[in-house]
């Protein structure tokens, strides 16, 4: 991880100003395609059975076949265009529920029952996509899919017997960047006052680049009452802890991460990888994928006690930071335009990464 030649994170907070920033709207900018982004979760692609995802209004049949694989086509019958997700998997092939035009997994088609001898098969199927399987999510690649072989996959080093994981699978409506925002400017805990009792983030500083922006705080409390779950999941236990806790957040495009470290223990308690993955074209509504990545303490068992309190506490600040978004997409869904103030420079360097980083959208035909 680097920073912008010759700039520091101090300088960039002192630097950075409003008017250096590119004025197009970020809400009107796409999240790029040529990535891999969650679509399902695995336990949701059972085998022999198809299900119908989504990535920025373009729809998607995944089904796993009688090999154990996850295919995923375009989701379309070539023939009537009626959804193949509706189909029934065959071996490793899936057959259209209405005339029953079969697919391969690579999306030519590999029958049509009633069509005579002689006679060629449409030339073309239906686009297939790349697909990968990995942290109990199914991945797609809806770009350029002769650059999916080269395109980085996440690595997430927590995903394994060392820790305990915590999968979260919610819609959320509003445009992807919001969710960018709301993670990486910790100033917001005011809003968690009632979860987490009184907080004051300190930023430490961050770093950024032309895909990144990664930013340092430390949570000190201040008092007021904090849920139970809060402190298991910070390893404070049941009584809690008044020492600080050093917060690290990244977007490195288009994911984002956060990991916490009690100052008092010096090592990870836990870590969060996210993606926000768009489902409406127009793109103001997205499905967040998260893995929440524990520490397993060393008496066994305990964690599992805790698990509980541990999703109880995620779920209530998740539900706080679902409404403070979605309030601010039906603002810009009622001006028409982003008029946020925004004086934070992280939060000012995040857009840009994500504005240079994505796509126009297209305006929806007449």
């Amino acid at each position: 991880m680097t920073a912008e030649p010759g700039t520091s994170s101090s300088s960039r907070q002192q630097s950075t100003g409003h008017g250096s920033h590119d004025s197009t709207d970020l809400r009107r900018i796409g999240i790029h395609p040529d990535f891999w982004y969650p679509v399902a979760l695995s336990r949701n692609v059972p085998r022999g059975k198809a299900f119908s995802a989504v990535f920025a209004g373009e729809r998607i049949a995944l089904y796993r076949g009688r090999s154990g694989s996850v295919f995923a086509l375009e989701d379309r019958c070539a023939h009537r265009q009626v959804p193949l997700s509706m189909g029934v998997v065959e071996g490793d092939t899936l057959r259209c529920c209405y005339h029953a035009w079969t697919y391969r997994g690579n999306g030519r088609i590999s029958q049509i029952p009633y069509l005579p001898k002689g006679v060629e098969r449409p030339p073309r199927g239906v686009r297939a996509y790349p697909v990968r399987e990995a942290y109990g999510l199914v991945f797609v690649f809806p770009g350029d899919a002769e650059k999916a072989a080269e395109a980085e996959f996440p690595n997430l080093p927590g995903f394994d017997s060392q820790h305990k994981t915590m999968t979260f699978s919610r819609t959320v409506r509003c445009h992807y960047s919001f969710m960018h925002e709301n993670l990486l400017d910790m100033n917001h805990q005011f809003l968690h006052r009632k979860i987490l009792g009184r907080i004051q983030p300190k930023l430490l500083g961050y770093e950024t680049g032309p895909q990144f922006v990664e930013a340092r705080y430390l949570f000190i409390p201040e008092g007021g009452k904090k849920d139970r779950g809060a402190g298991l999941l910070s390893a404070e236990g049941l009584s809690g802890s008044s020492s600080p806790d050093a917060i690290t957040v990244r977007t490195q495009y288009p994911y984002q991460t956060l990991q916490a470290v009690p100052e008092s223990s010096g090592q990870p308690a836990f870590s969060l990888w996210v993606a926000y993955v768009p489902e409406d074209a127009e793109q103001r509504t997205n499905h967040a994928y998260g893995l929440l990545t524990i520490a397993k303490p060393g008496i066994p068992g305990v964690l599992d006690i805790a698990w509980p309190l541990i999703r109880r506490f995620t779920e209530r600040v998740f539900a706080q930071d679902r409404m403070a978004v979605e309030a601010e997409q039906r603002a810009w869904d009622e001006q028409g335009e982003d008029r946020n103030n925004e004086v934070f420079p992280l939060i000012l360097d995040v857009r840009e990464v994500l504005r240079t980083n994505g796509v126009p959208l297209t305006p929806p035909s007449c």
